[in-house]
């Protein structure tokens, strides 16, 4: 099975690399980048089979189809790969974001594809090929939103790649899966960015910066993460993550409340969360 991974970075990258294990994979990968440096890299690094950087070139003879860039460009990838894609072709992709990607889908690619709309909850601060590991997707939960006119043979062979990365597939709905996965990723990502704007641009950044530890470090690494695909996720996502952002506002009000009356049940309010997030933690582990 021919599989053509468009885009080259973190998420593409890895895919390759765990579609490429096992001695007898079944997985032929073809690998897409504008840049000949990425493609170079990706071969060296075993991520991929055969590099191209023509659209065209890497998806004519493709069964599956990922497209893994940044969300704002699949609109385009999309219109660029429409008149190439063999019928028959399976397109998925793994952008965070999905209302957007699933009306682009149906209204650009040719109605001999199927397209199934996907999103791995699995990422690192780091970015780039250079960054890829073929464990990065290992238990962590697959998003799957196939269009309605995907057919049962394809879905099955999306699930299959899928359960090859060592990941659980997780079919749902576009929008359920934009407001849900703006308040667990998308507004932690700018809470983190936030942070770091805050603090390194304060007079005391110089002295305080000696004395920030693992728990500025841990609050703060999603701040690390690409520019270029967070700000799609926001541009794609906004009333939610808008949303997501106003709720947080009236929360930290409260506790800000709590603080500034010196009111005691601040302690309360701190144990109800640290109980809610072990209850998390305990699930995550069952």
């Amino acid at each position: 099975m021919v599989v053509a991974i468009i885009g080259l970075g973190l998420i593409g990258g890895s895919i390759g690399l765990a579609l490429r294990q096992g001695k007898k994979s079944r997985w032929e990968i073809v690998g897409y980048s504008r840049r000949q440096e990425t493609v170079a890299n990706a071969l060296s690094l075993g991520a991929i089979e055969r590099g191209e950087t023509k659209l065209k070139d890497a998806v004519e003879q493709a069964d599956v189809v990922i497209i893994a860039t940044p969300v704002l460009t699949v609109k385009e990838i999309f219109s660029q790969i429409a008149p190439h894609l063999p019928s028959g072709c399976i397109v998925t992709d793994t952008a965070s974001t999905k209302v957007q990607v699933m009306k682009w889908a149906q209204e650009i690619l040719p109605p001999t594809v199927d397209f199934i709309g996907g999103h791995p909850m699995a990422g690192r601060e780091t970015y780039g090929i250079q960054a890829a590991k073929a464990g990065l997707f290992r238990g962590c939960t697959y998003c799957l939103t196939p269009s309605e006119k995907a057919s049962p043979k394809s879905v099955d062979t999306v699930i299959g790649m899928v359960k090859k990365l060592g990941a659980r597939p997780l079919f749902i709905d576009a929008q359920g899966h934009d407001n849900l996965v703006a308040g667990i990723s998308h507004l932690p990502m700018l809470l983190s960015a936030a942070l770091i704007s805050l603090t390194t641009k304060n007079p005391s950044w110089p002295k305080m910066s000696k004395l920030a530890a693992s728990g500025y470090h841990d609050l703060t690494r999603l701040a690390s993460g690409s520019p270029e695909v967070n700000s799609h996720i926001c541009l794609s996502n906004q009333e939610a993550i808008v949303d997501w952002i106003d709720k947080f506002i009236q929360e930290l009000e409260g506790y800000r409340q709590l603080v500034t009356k010196g009111d005691k049940r601040l302690e309360q309010a701190l144990t109800e969360a640290n109980k809610a997030r072990q209850e998390w933690l305990n699930n995550l582990s069952a």
